[in-house]
């Protein structure tokens, strides 16, 4: 349950019981209390009630019979969508989100986060301190999260789950079952987040509002010091909103290969796939050498690295593509400029709640070989490296890496796997290019990205002509913001697209 600023056992007589009560009739009324409805007493004593506008949440206007008198508002349609007994009716399905008829939250005196946007409050640095500036900056946020979201089509994607679950006959079919019970359970669980984070700003303006009437720095400093809190949470949602595909929360393989340019282009290669091992050490991921082929002179051949954490496909999949190098060669020594090429393929690693293809063991050719490059006593002398070849399909996947040919062969086959997995993605979306694209043409005109260290210096993608002028910094892994300008273009193709 969401967490809300600490706070004296006298505040909270005042704005109701607590927040916290496991039971979930008792939330309700203290919801209730929080914005001004009192809860029915024995002497059936009238309490003043400040005006509510609920609106809709699909923005369609006031929800039909609606009256501040009665409170009808947000909190009422939770109690109710909690039932009699005040236990959630299936909490999370369309009852309470996925319909019409649920309202948007609001403060006491039916403010909601539009009508914040609406009064037009000045957006100020951080640190100016200043609470409205705080609030229109998270009520920005949740808005433009929403929009990422598609927020008016996910309430009608996730009406039609919850019909789907209401089949009797539903698990007829456990794969198809299993399917339709997790991507519910995914929406919903990004609608819910979303609606929490929104109540809690509301939460906080109606308490620095009730700080102010009784003259409570206290408390107006704790509610100031949790809308700072929020505005810097709230542009990490933001870029989290982006990645709302079925596989982005998935860890991934990042392939890099050289292109055309000879040595030139096998030391870009490596130059390259430095960058990504620091780029997803500065995130904070795991990063592990599952094939590596060296360069006949300098750099690598082709190499593949796995990137462990949540998130990482999401935001690797805007590399996908050739990143070109300009400068001058350090193996030329007439000291001539170049142009290199390398290519990136990034490759989905799913989870167990994902299908994958069958691989059967007939249709394997597993070819075992000494490992080359630098190596000790063992590596180099022993047949320890694993080449597995999907015969039907031809995909190969090499590990050499490892001392075991056991975990040379295990580590080949999870790389194998997630290929075939990727090709079958790319087979029944007919979409493969969002994956990974083709490393055969990798020269000239098919480039993503340009990399020019002479005569001038900067590094520009050719997709969004998002550039900077400091290319030492994104060869060190500095690479948000090239991704997140990537991934904010393909949002805005995506909404443009009727």
């Amino acid at each position: 349950m969401r967490s809300v600023p600490a706070m004296s056992l006298r505040r909270r007589s005042r704005i109701g019981s607590s927040l916290h009560s496991p039971n979930w009739a008792s939330r309700a009324f203290s919801i209730r209390s929080l914005f001004g409805f009192a809860a029915p007493s024995d002497s059936q004593s009238e309490v003043p009630r400040p005006p509510s506008r609920p609106r809709s949440l699909d923005g369609s206007g006031f929800v039909a019979g609606a009256c501040s008198r009665s409170g009808a508002s947000w909190v009422r349609r939770l109690e109710e969508a909690l039932g009699e007994t005040g236990c959630p009716v299936r909490f999370g399905g369309s009852r309470l989100f996925a319909t019409r008829a649920a309202v948007e939250p609001a403060t006491s005196d039916g403010l909601t986060v539009e009508g914040i946007l609406s009064n037009r409050w000045a957006i100020l640095d951080e640190g100016e301190g200043d609470w409205k500036s705080h609030a229109a900056a998270i009520a920005q946020s949740v808005i433009l999260i929403k929009r990422r979201l598609q927020w008016k089509k996910l309430l009608v994607r996730l009406e039609l789950l919850s019909k789907q679950l209401d089949k009797p006959d539903l698990w007829d079919d456990p794969q198809h079952a299993g399917k339709i019970s997790r991507e519910h359970g995914t929406l919903m669980a990004k609608m819910k987040e979303v609606m929490e984070f929104e109540q809690e700003l509301l939460e906080h303006v109606d308490m620095i509002k009730l700080a102010r009437e009784e003259n409570d720095a206290d408390l107006e400093s704790e509610s100031l010091k949790a809308l700072l809190r929020m505005r810097r949470i709230s542009k990490e949602k933001e870029l989290e909103a982006l990645l709302a595909g079925e596989h982005d929360s998935c860890s991934c393989f990042i392939e890099v290969q050289a292109g055309a340019g000879g040595t030139e282009s096998m030391d870009w290669a490596a130059m390259v796939m430095n960058m990504y091992k620091m780029w997803a050490q500065h995130r904070g991921y795991g990063v592990n050498v599952v094939d590596e082929m060296a360069g006949e002179i300098a750099g690598i051949k082709r190499a593949t690295i796995k990137v462990d954490g949540e998130y990482a496909f999401g935001y690797a999949k805007a590399e996908v593509g050739v990143h070109r190098l300009v400068r001058i060669s350090p193996f030329d020594s007439n000291k001539r400029r170049h142009t290199s090429f390398a290519a990136v393929a990034v490759i989905p690693i799913l989870g167990e709640g994902f299908s994958h293809v069958q691989i059967n063991e007939s249709d394997l050719r597993i070819e075992r070989f000494r490992a080359g490059g630098a190596g000790g006593q063992h590596v180099n002398t022993t047949e320890s490296a694993v080449r597995i070849v999907h015969i039907p399909t031809g995909v190969t996947a090499t590990c050499q890496n490892e001392r075991s040919q056991h975990q040379n062969k295990a580590s080949a086959m999870a790389v194998l796997q997630s290929r075939l997995d990727q090709l079958e993605m790319a087979r029944q979306a007919q979409m493969n290019a969002q994956h990974t694209q083709s490393l055969t043409e990798i020269s000239w005109g098919n480039q993503i990205r340009s990399y020019v260290l002479h005569p001038y210096r900067m590094v520009k993608d050719l997709r969004t002509n998002y550039e900077v002028s400091n290319p030492d910094s994104v060869l060190e892994g500095d690479l948000d913001g090239f991704i997140l300008s990537y991934l904010s273009d393909l949002m805005d193709k995506d909404e443009a697209s009727p």
